[in-house]
């Protein structure tokens, strides 16, 4: 027995195998039938030689069978590498290369893309072909000669001897799980956590609100409960966030629901249907066109039937607050919450908001266990004391190995602090009262205008909430004067126009001066992954080379 992710799935199975573990589109999966599943494949990757700490890559949008095979590589000790399904050629082969991939499962319809790629990469050797989720029987493009060729097998061929027994050997509490990050400030770094700081941190292996660390079986005891929650993680699967979402609630023998594709029609019909009562989105990327397509609804005299739903949670990127209003003007006796973490952390902090409280500056949360303010000397600040300091947020305890094949950038994000080892990825936040935090964004992303900071989430919030912005980021841009100056990137609203003088003038209520847009560039779309999270260097270059208007002080 261990404190290892394959473990603790095989005790829920164990506990609750005939509750449905996984819900997408018209198909169910029990926990019993997603085991048996996952044990197939595991044994068809055992016998193409993959063996433990080999690192496995899963190419796919969410499906059954992407969780099928989070499960099969875990089983067998091999490591998970997830893979954005965004990428182009140039950076599928950066992944194969940076993360030493051996074997790649992966949909149909990438098949060109692996074809194009495979033959550069001598240690991928073992390729699994899963369905299309989106057109599972699209046959106007026809890739099985592509597939033969770099020796690729589909799923139903690869299982169709295996056994679906789960004969594995004994597993380790040190077993490595690989979380990719999304790259938004350059190219992507393998986050390396040993199983138990993964589960310790990400998969509910301590109560969030107490610090209490749970029991091995402390989860799987849960499964055996009736009503458990039905969980609608709307990310994709390839972001850490969410697959830790999904492995939390499937040690508990909770119910989740995926979606292979982000829809807000779909999303509200989703969890109409399936009495959702907890959905985890990405802050304003996913809440606004949720909101504006529920109130549009609502609109037309039938409304969608949101009652199920007691939990709203949002991460990894700004849910504003006029965004946040309208959600809690619609669903008022629903519980929202702003989380924070990263993926070289984990969870650092959750802050319960209501509409008397929603702050203009940040999401404000409370710290959770071991998590820490470290100060301009590179010592951690005393909450209680520092009140209103800004410092650099950090996680103790439980924290990665380090970043894959990377020990310069491993030195400079996991830190030795008086005695003690910290994970310090550069988030930024201000110390408030009562043990909390105002979320001022990454560190990296700071701008310094004549030697003041301006932190962009903090003008970004301040932006999204003038009725002619849609959505927009903050860019620092080289300034002769200031040595930069502060820069929008702006997504108006359909027939809305947004100049700069009338941005500087509706934001000087609530911005100091320094803090204002000196250019303004006006995009089609603002740059966004597939979760969500702000591409600022794409930002960047938009603002460098599109039409930009310039202001004065």
């Amino acid at each position: 027995m261990a404190h290892n992710i394959a473990d603790l799935f095989e005790h829920a199975v164990d506990a609750a195998p005939d509750k449905p573990a996984l819900r997408v589109g018209d198909r169910t999966v029990t926990y019993v039938e997603l085991e048996r599943e996952a044990n197939r494949l595991a044994h068809y990757l055992q016998a193409q030689g993959v063996q433990p700490g080999d690192h496995v890559a899963i190419y796919a949008k969410n499906s059954v069978e992407h969780v099928v095979a989070v499960l099969a590589i875990v089983k067998i000790r091999a490591v998970n590498i997830n893979v954005n399904y965004r990428y182009v050629e140039g950076e599928l082969n950066y992944l194969f290369e940076n993360a030493d991939v051996v074997a790649l499962i992966h949909e149909r319809s990438y098949a060109p893309l692996v074809a194009a790629c495979a033959p550069k990469h001598e240690q991928l050797k073992t390729f699994v072909v899963i369905p299309d989720i989106l057109e599972p029987e699209d046959s106007s493009a026809d890739v099985s000669g592509l597939i033969a060729g770099y020796g690729g097998v589909l799923l139903t061929d690869a299982l169709a001897d295996q056994s679906d027994e789960r004969d594995f050997g004994p597993r380790s509490n040190d077993d490595l799980h690989i979380i990719y990050t999304g790259g938004t400030t350059g190219f992507p770094k393998g986050v390396m956590w040993r199983h138990e700081d993964f589960w310790r941190v990400l998969g509910g292996g301590i109560d969030f609100y107490t610090g209490e660390p749970l029991s091995e079986m402390d989860q799987s005891e849960q499964a055996k409960l009736e009503g458990r929650m039905t969980t609608f993680p709307l990310s994709p699967l390839m972001h850490g966030g969410a697959q830790a979402g999904l492995l939390m609630h499937l040690f508990a023998g909770h119910l989740t629901v995926l979606e292979p594709k982000f829809d807000a029609q779909r999303t509200w019909e989703v969890i109409e249907r399936e009495g959702v009562q907890l959905i985890f989105m990405t802050g304003d990327a996913m809440a606004r066109p949720l909101i504006e397509e529920f109130e549009r609804k609502a609109a037309t005299g039938t409304p969608y039937d949101g009652s199920s739903l007691f939990a709203i949670s949002s991460s990894a990127a700004i849910f504003s607050p006029p965004i946040k209003k309208r959600w809690m003007a619609a669903f008022p006796n629903s519980i929202f919450t702003d989380s924070v973490g990263a993926s070289e952390t984990g969870f650092q902090g959750m802050g319960m908001q209501d509409k008397d409280s929603i702050s203009s500056d940040g999401p404000v949360v409370g710290l959770g266990p071991a998590s820490v303010v470290i100060g301009d000397d590179g010592h951690v600040l005393d909450l209680a004391t520092n009140v209103g300091r800004i410092g650099r947020l950090g996680r103790g305890g439980s924290v990665p190995v380090g970043y894959y094949k990377d020990p310069e950038k491993s030195a400079k994000t996991f830190l030795q602090i008086d005695g003690e080892r910290y994970s310090v990825p550069g988030d930024f936040a201000r110390i408030e009262t009562d043990g909390r935090v105002t979320l001022l964004g990454r560190g990296s992303n700071c701008v310094n205008t004549g030697g003041e900071k301006v932190y962009p989430e903090e003008v970004e919030m301040a932006i999204k909430g003038h009725p002619g912005v849609y959505d927009c980021l903050v860019v620092g841009l080289p300034d002769e004067k200031y040595g930069q100056t502060v820069a929008a990137v702006v997504q108006p609203r359909e027939d809305h126009t947004v100049t700069l003088e009338d941005l500087r003038e509706f934001l000087r209520g609530s911005l100091s001066g320094y803090k204002l847009p000196r250019a303004l560039t006006i995009v089609h779309e603002i740059p966004r992954n597939a979760t969500g999270k702000a591409q600022y260097p794409k930002a960047k270059e938009l603002a460098l080379s599109g039409q930009t208007e310039g202001a004065g002080a």
